[in-house]
């Protein structure tokens, strides 16, 4: 029997559909690479915005129609935060679906499976130590598991739940698998990573479970790196961890969201643009050549030309290597979507292209700062291209899957291995770059 996985949304969804993976094949099933030869499809679901649903719903349904047997020959199951938001309205909503499992019930994966497919219940199979199939040069580790922050415009804690640390142990025996399996960097994510070990005991914390997988990677000379940090989550031990610890990247990301306090408080957030400015000082003076990626939220109810202004300046100010934007979107269930002074479409749209304007020009100089620097480079791939095959591979500035790439035209190197570039040119987010020969 063959499954299909479709997976839409973040990187934590990219883990999860690995770990429903690797349950799969562990239980004897195989993988189809398309529709047409599965005889299930899993859809693991995003829910974070309302056009994060809807694109979920729609690939449930161009699934449903590329079968011409009928939905019922090859069975949907759609799994993640849409199933956990919605519940069971969705068996009334999408007839088309066969199953449907919330995101803390993915573990379960093989029995719904099975039942779909009309299969006796699973025996008792040995189960691989770590349940991660990764092939590549990077792998995403969840750390974490749901919120406490209850922001008042996002609906995480209400598809994920209230936040839970994943022990430090299970955390590095992953690592440890990973690494032996050729991965060279593993990217630490969670809703909100800086308060990791809150809940585990004293003595738990971000820092000291970096220390721990630092030393993990360290027999391969990996790297590690770390998603998702609250400003508050930025201790000074977690400091000195970033600067002192080789093997932890000195890239931070930061979603700020905004800087106004008003508009802060009223996001159920804290800070003000000083102390945001003291904090970016700090980490500038205190870890040297140090990257920071961040997040920008236009349009928030109440926002106004002002404090949209007062964003737009902090951006431009603070010269973020990367920033992403978005337009404020009010979900359902969420506290601020039933805020008065909800932001004209038209005037949200604009102040959101407005920032994309400013923070596309800082990242493209940002990116254009590391030409004539000589980096070392993971190797991610190969792509064809106009004059022949390209190795593609990203430096330690880059995060896997979200900053640019480095693409080298000539030379030689496998999935996985680390190799030093020349970087001799940049274009937009991406940089080109020549292999330096051993020795030179």
């Amino acid at each position: 029997m063959r499954f299909l996985i479709v997976t839409l949304g973040c990187a934590k969804n990219e883990v999860d559909s690995d770990r429903m993976r690797a349950l799969l094949l562990a239980d004897g099933f195989e993988e189809a690479a398309e529709a047409a030869d599965a005889n299930v499809a899993i859809v693991n679901t995003c829910s974070f915005l309302a056009s994060a649903t809807e694109e979920s719903v729609e690939a449930t349904l161009e699934l449903a129609e590329e079968r011409s047997e009928g939905v019922r020959a090859c069975p949907i199951v759609m799994c993640g935060c849409v199933p956990s938001r919605y519940g069971d309205a969705l068996a009334d909503e999408l007839p088309e679906v066969a199953a449907f499992v919330r995101a803390e019930d993915e573990d379960g994966i093989v029995g719904v499976v099975r039942d779909v497919l009309g299969l006796p219940p699973a025996g008792e199979a040995a189960l691989p130590e770590t349940l991660r199939t990764v092939e590549g040069a990077s792998a995403f580790v969840k750390i974490s598991e749901g919120c406490d922050r209850f922001c008042t415009f996002c609906a995480i804690p209400y598809i994920r739940g209230r936040y839970h640390s994943r022990p430090a142990a299970e955390v590095v025996s992953e690592v440890r698998s990973l690494m032996e399996g050729g991965v060279r960097e593993v990217v630490l994510i969670g809703q909100d990573t800086g308060v990791w070990g809150s809940d585990l005991g004293e003595g738990e914390t971000l820092a000291s479970l970096l220390r721990r997988v630092a030393d993990a990677v360290r027999p391969y000379a990996g790297w590690v790196r770390v998603l998702y940090l609250q400003p508050e989550g930025m201790t000074d031990e977690l400091v000195s961890v970033i600067r002192d610890v080789p093997e932890v990247l000195p890239y931070i990301d930061i979603p700020i969201q905004h800087c106004s306090a008003r508009v802060l408080r009223a996001m159920g957030r804290t800070g003000s643009p000083e102390e945001l400015r003291e904090l970016f000082s700090r980490l500038r003076s205190e870890i040297p050549g140090m990257v920071l990626r961040t997040t920008g939220m236009a349009g928030f109810p109440g926002e106004t030309d002002e404090e949209a202004d007062e964003l737009y300046e902090f951006i431009s100010e603070q010269e973020f290597d990367y920033c992403s934007v978005f337009a404020y979107s009010p979900e359902e269930g969420t506290r601020a979507a039933a805020m008065e002074g909800q932001v004209d479409e038209a005037v949200k749209l604009e102040r959101t292209q407005r920032l994309i304007d400013l923070t596309e020009q800082l990242g493209f100089a940002a990116t254009a700062a590391h030409v004539g620097e000589r980096v070392r480079v993971i190797v991610d791939g190969v792509e064809e291209s106009e004059d022949g095959p390209e190795l593609i591979g990203h430096a330690w500035f880059q995060a896997p899957d979200s900053d640019g790439a480095v693409h080298i035209p000539y030379g030689e190197a496998a999935v996985g291995d680390i190799v030093t570039v020349d970087l001799v040119d940049s274009f937009c987010y991406e940089l080109v770059g020549e292999i330096v020969e051993e020795g030179a």
